[in-house]
């Protein structure tokens, strides 16, 4: 095979496995930048372990790549060549007796404070008044808002809210089913009783409007909300409460976490209304949880407990 083959490898990981839109392009992203490597050096098939470890010294030392960064482009390309190689015994993959070790330094999630939430969840008062005088410009606010809330109580990635679907959303508005990576279907509940009602009433409204299989949420000219979209109004929303740095919905997904595991929820459940496919992804929440850690040092009080 005389040239890198990655829109095939693309289309097999989406037919085949059914890999998300984002990863797809992230995974024909890491192919290209291998090809032009694999250009600019005149490599030609079968290649080696010599040249996937030229390849990470070009990445490491040339490109200045970040250690994330290039471990996912190798894993990328590891895929790619296994994927090859089953198709084609001819050509083995060069990644055959290849050791990388990449260092990753691991970073802490940053959840949204409990002061500043609740300054966000404020808002909502201050659109009911103003609703009165200027009904139709707080309409998307509402929405925004009440998605704000959603991303709390569930902690949904932004794309799973933004692709749900009318028919996703019980009649009750108790619980929705989510597609997460991988398209997998996981059932998310809505607790909370009044947010339950709002939601109930907003998806009885997109009902009469839309079929069950209209997008639940909608832009301003009535087509379906873009995840992008929705971080342009956090950020505007951010700017408006001088909230530093600005919100981002992934930031609701690290508050939601912590904020069960601060409330002493078990952290199998969490794993399983996040849709980590791995508990250890999980467990860095219960690193950051200084706060559940403070009320439980207050609660045992030790040095009170030793003068009886």
């Amino acid at each position: 095979m005389p040239h890198l083959d990655y829109r095939a490898f693309v289309n097999s990981c989406r037919d085949e496995r059914g890999v998300g839109h984002h990863t797809l392009r992230a995974y024909a992203q890491d192919l290209r930048t291998f090809a032009s490597f694999k250009r600019k050096h005149h490599l030609t098939d079968p290649l080696s372990k010599d040249d996937i470890l030229a390849y990470h010294r070009h990445l490491r030392d040339e490109l200045c790549a970040k250690p994330a960064t290039i471990e996912r482009r190798l894993v990328t390309l590891k895929s790619y060549f296994a994927w090859r190689a089953d198709r084609n015994s001819a050509l083995p993959s060069p990644f055959m007796g290849v050791r990388i070790s990449i260092r990753i330094p691991r970073r802490l999630p940053r959840p949204i404070d409990r002061d500043t939430l609740k300054a966000i969840l404020r808002t909502e008062n201050e659109m009911n008044f103003a609703l009165q005088s200027r009904p139709n410009s707080c309409v998307m606010q509402e929405v925004t808002i009440l998605m704000i809330k959603l991303l709390i109580v569930t902690g949904l990635r932004i794309g799973e809210l933004t692709n749900l679907k009318i028919r996703d959303v019980s009649t009750d508005a108790s619980q929705m089913i989510v597609r997460g990576k991988g398209n997998k279907e996981r059932m998310v509940f809505v607790p909370d009783e009044e947010l339950q009602s709002a939601f109930r009433q907003y998806c009885i409204v997109r009902t009469k409007h839309g079929s069950l299989d209209s997008p639940l949420f909608l832009n301003a000219v009535g087509r379906r909300l873009r995840s992008q979209t929705f971080r342009k109004r956090l950020r505007v929303l951010s700017h408006r409460l001088g909230i530093a740095p600005h919100l981002t919905p992934h930031r609701f997904r690290h508050s939601a976490a912590t904020l069960l595991i601060e409330e002493g929820t078990d952290i199998r459940m969490v794993q399983a209304l996040l849709g980590h496919a791995n508990l250890r992804t999980t467990e860095i929440y219960v690193r950051v949880s200084n706060h559940a850690l403070k009320r439980a040092l207050a609660r045992a009080d030790i040095l009170n407990a030793l003068k009886h």
